[in-house]
């Protein structure tokens, strides 16, 4: 009968022996703090219509507080004067998916239909 104590010994040992001289790669990140860019008060001809929605499901044009019954109307506006741009919905991590697709409907219904979702924290 052969005594397997003595590989058993060595097995582990090599084992440790691996575990301390592996080298654990630590993924490196880059931490960006984005500055706030001043507000321009002229609007490009090509710009895009910016709605915003905020943590408390709060719809946001133009900088005006909008109902979420009024979307579609001020879409439509905008879009006339502008034909050329698309919605952006800067959607909130807190806000709910349910005023994210009633906005997207909305803008649909306005006739845009080139419609790009920005996340917002």
């Amino acid at each position: 009968e052969i005594n397997l104590t003595p590989m058993l010994d060595v097995v582990f040992i090599m084992l440790i022996f691996f575990i301390v001289t592996a080298s654990f790669i630590k993924e490196s990140g880059i931490d960006v703090n984005r500055p706030d860019a001043p507000m321009t008060e002229s609007k490009p001809e090509d710009a895009n219509i910016l709605v915003m929605i905020n943590a408390n499901d709060e719809i946001w044009i133009d900088r005006r507080l909008i109902d979420p019954r009024a979307v579609r109307a001020n879409i439509e506006r905008l879009h006339a004067e502008n034909p050329q741009g698309s919605v952006v919905i800067q959607a909130n991590n807190k806000s709910s998916n349910k005023m994210l697709v009633e906005v997207m409907d909305s803008a649909r219904l306005a006739g845009v239909y080139s419609i790009s979702i920005a996340d917002s924290r």
